[in-house]
């Protein structure tokens, strides 16, 4: 894992709302339009492949349930398979911060894809969604953590808040992307949850200078000389718990048993 930085190096709570730093509000609508997104594509997304062809005003694909159903649930499972790739980028080499820049904007990508409504572009924008998840979901979590190093009291109280965006993001998806794609076209509903996606980069974007060197890209000559320093005093700054030999094995082995499983097609 990078090492950290104290929050309070960087002032963060010399400016606060609800007793918490603005930056953790940054990664509130961030979340929140993610979330806003990913759900509203997913409540579309099944209502789009097994509605019938004819005799209905909004017409989808007309697949049977069974087949709709294997391609949602291949794809849900993937979602919780890239984020472990999507960690191990982030800690040895972009950092956390680019790393849910880069989730993000790939994710815009796929929800625009998907507003194309052909074969290819949906299975594309589907692809798109699973590797952008990758880097964005284990990340910005993490950026929270690593605000609130030193500070476990109110480490608690900032995830409570984050979640309520989480909430927040996904009642509105659904309903809005629900809304739109039912009235006006399947379309309008995908390319809506790529409009609030892109929304969410751009201010995440925006606010960087907010967060100042809170998940940036690890430093590894510094990482080390920290590291050979609190060997020779004895004493360590921070609490480590690294994955043991046995620890990787056992993740290596379900990873490649859970995508050979999903790939099967159940």
């Amino acid at each position: 894992m990078a090492a950290t930085v104290p929050a309070a190096e960087h002032d963060f709570f010399k400016s606060k709302v609800l007793g918490h730093p603005a930056g953790l509000f940054v990664l509130f609508f961030t979340e929140m339009w993610e979330r806003f997104s990913f759900y509203g594509m997913r409540v579309l997304l099944i209502n789009f492949l097994t509605m019938a062809i004819v005799g209905v005003d909004n017409p989808g694909w007309g697949w049977s349930a069974e087949n709709a159903g294997a391609l949602f649930g291949t794809y849900a499972g993937l979602l919780y398979l890239t984020p472990i790739a999507g960690g191990i980028i982030a800690d040895k080499i972009t950092g956390y911060r680019w790393a849910v820049v880069i989730g993000a904007g790939i994710m815009t990508l796929g929800h625009a894809s998907m507003a194309l409504e052909t074969e290819f572009s949906l299975y594309f924008g589907l692809a798109l969604l699973v590797i952008g998840t990758g880097f964005f979901k284990p990340n910005i979590t993490s950026i929270i953590s690593e605000m609130y190093d030193g500070k476990p009291d109110k480490k608690d109280g900032a995830y409570t808040i984050f979640y309520m965006g989480v909430n927040a993001g996904a009642f509105f998806g659904m309903m809005l992307c629900g809304y739109l794609a039912e009235r006006v076209g399947w379309s309008w509903g995908f390319g809506l949850a790529g409009i609030f996606m892109l929304l969410g980069t751009l201010q995440f974007w925006l606010a960087k200078p907010l967060f100042g060197k809170i998940g940036g890209v690890p430093d590894k000559a510094k990482i080390a000389e920290e590291t050979a320093k609190e060997e020779a005093s004895g004493i360590k700054d921070h609490s480590h718990n690294p994955f043991t030999f046995l620890d990787k094995i056992l993740i290596l082995a379900t990873s490649v048993i859970g995508f050979l499983y999903l790939i099967n097609d159940p």
